[in-house]
């Protein structure tokens, strides 16, 4: 909820006076205008887009809520609030489009009324701007049109007219990190592999977009930012308001500061740097436009700096959890033929990620008949490279449960069952090689949901002897080999001093087998 709060708010962040949603009657927002057709046709447009798009948010936040309630219909949910969203970034891209034409329109009738206003200096263009006016959009105002030279204004109103597709950007990537957030649920929660690879690839996906839409964002607000920020500069040097400059300078490198304070801690470094420097550049906005006597623009940005306040922008990181789903099955005895010419014993399934333990009934130099096996169930086999049959019985998440059916099997007459794990897809005969040699195989240090490193964690793995920093997909970081355990364990006390909050673990590999998988 704390999320949609925030898209709800994020229209307000341009300066433009917001449209009711409740009815289509509408008022001019610059007196004069009421006759232009066109004009007041496109605030009707507003005001439609805008109660189309509340009542879409509406059905989404009930569907969040069945979506918490109802688990059984997660996925119906989920694709619900997904078709909501992308609603409503048409309507917003629609709106958009709506309102840098209002923009435009309002834009020509103030530069037109201007021409026949004069002034000698920009302290006498504070004091003689007429009501009318005065707009609540500070950019509009005439003081920038008369005394910043036309290209630089120019600059300034398309920064203006930016804002909005700055705003859109922002509220696209928050809608993409609530769907993100939705999908790592789903994907914890998943039942199947089939189920769980789909609910992956579509947050792979949504999480390109997000890059894209942040690279976006980062262009479109730099844009926007250094021409504000060179438009209010110059006019403040031209009145002489060096005190008023050099509080700006102050909030800006206390802003700077924060930003690269917070530099890998969030989802997204640049939605920070939006929303500190966005603050930033609105305080000085307000106090522009008090030192050019613009009340209607203060009122205005102080109600922008209140939203600014509310919102939480330092989101956390979202990620998943890979899951392998390994299929367990327990050992159970049956008196009637479970495998037969038509349901023959299969070949055993060699899982690439995960452990499993199976236990290992016999060996032997040529297929087996199933009546040899005394009903057990479930069955599978491997042939060697050598060319031996090797027969399994179950399949266990734990050593504990194998040794368990083990004795079972004892029990059962079975000669000389053995224990079998793989790890990875490495097999291993517990009875032959009962624990892996950590010497020969080393270990790892794994740093799972980080899209970038921390550079006092790249410090600390740089000072690390003879390993390697690579990145596995998106999120995961691999710093390895170790060849002695207490030094990986060294160097992960270390990165996890850098930050607690980090997902820091040390992985011991496989040992070098003395028969891998056939």
């Amino acid at each position: 909820m704390r999320l949609l709060n925030l898209i709800a708010t994020l229209s307000l962040l341009v300066g433009v006076s917001a449209v009711s949603a409740q009815e289509l009657r509408v008022e001019p927002r610059i007196a004069g205008l009421e006759q232009n057709e066109e004009y007041m046709s496109l605030l009707r447009e507003d005001s439609r887009l805008q109660m189309r798009e509340d009542s879409i948010a509406a059905v989404i936040v009930r569907a969040r809520q069945l979506l918490r309630e109802d688990a059984a219909n997660l996925n119906r949910y989920a694709e619900q609030i997904m078709q909501g969203e992308n609603r409503i970034f048409e309507l917003r891209t629609a709106k958009g489009r709506v309102i840098d034409r209002i923009n435009t329109i309002e834009q020509e009738w103030v530069l037109h009324h201007m021409d026949a206003v004069t002034s000698t200096s920009p302290k006498e263009t504070i004091h003689t701007t007429p009501d009318s006016l005065r707009r609540r959009n500070l950019v509009q105002n005439r003081p920038f049109r008369e005394y910043l030279a036309m290209p630089d204004y120019s600059a300034l109103l398309r920064a203006q007219r930016r804002e909005m597709q700055a705003v859109d950007l922002v509220n696209r990537y928050m809608a993409n990190y609530l769907s993100l957030g939705e999908l790592s649920t789903a994907y914890a929660a998943a039942a199947t592999e089939d189920e769980a690879i789909d609910l992956q690839e579509r947050f792979q996906a949504l999480e390109q977009l997000n890059e894209k839409l942040s690279d976006s964002l980062a262009t479109s607000w730099n844009y926007i930012y250094d021409n504000k920020s060179y438009a209010y500069d110059y006019l403040m040097e031209a009145l002489g308001k060096e005190p008023l400059l050099d509080r700006q300078s102050e909030r800006y490198s206390a802003a700077m500061r924060e930003i690269v304070s917070q530099e890998g801690q969030t989802a997204s470094d640049v939605l920070v740097d939006y929303f500190v420097r966005k603050r930033a550049l609105v305080e000085y906005e307000t106090d522009v436009a008090k030192e050019l006597a613009l009340q209607e623009s203060v009122d205005s940005l102080q109600g922008v700096t209140a939203q600014l306040a509310t919102i939480d922008f330092k989101l956390p990181r979202v990620g998943i959890e890979q899951r392998y789903f390994l299929q367990y099955d327990t050992l159970r005895f049956v008196s009637r033929p479970h495998y037969t010419a038509a349901n023959p014993i299969p070949e055993t399934t060699i899982y690439e990620h995960g452990t499993i333990y199976r236990i290992l009934v016999g060996t032997f130099s040529a297929k087996r008949p199933v009546s040899i096996f005394r009903g057990t169930v479930p069955l599978s086999y491997v042939v060697t490279e050598e060319g031996k049959w090797r027969y399994f019985a179950g399949g266990f998440a734990t050593e504990e449960e194998a040794v368990e059916a083990q004795k079972l099997l004892k029990k059962k007459g079975f000669a000389k069952p053995q224990v079998a794990v793989w790890v990875d897809g490495v097999y291993r005969n517990l009875a032959e090689e009962p624990t892996p040699s950590v010497t020969s195989s080393g270990c790892r240090i794994e740093i799972h949901g980080l899209d970038a490193l921390p550079e006092g964690v790249r410090e600390i793995i740089a000072a690390a002897e003879g390993v390697e920093l690579s990145k596995v997909g998106a999120t995961l970081f691999v710093v390895g080999t170790f060849t002695d355990k207490a030094e990986a364990d060294r160097t992960a006390e270390a990165i996890r001093a850098v930050d607690s909050a980090l997902d820091v673990r040390v992985k011991e590999l496989a040992p070098a087998p003395s028969e891998q998988n056939e």
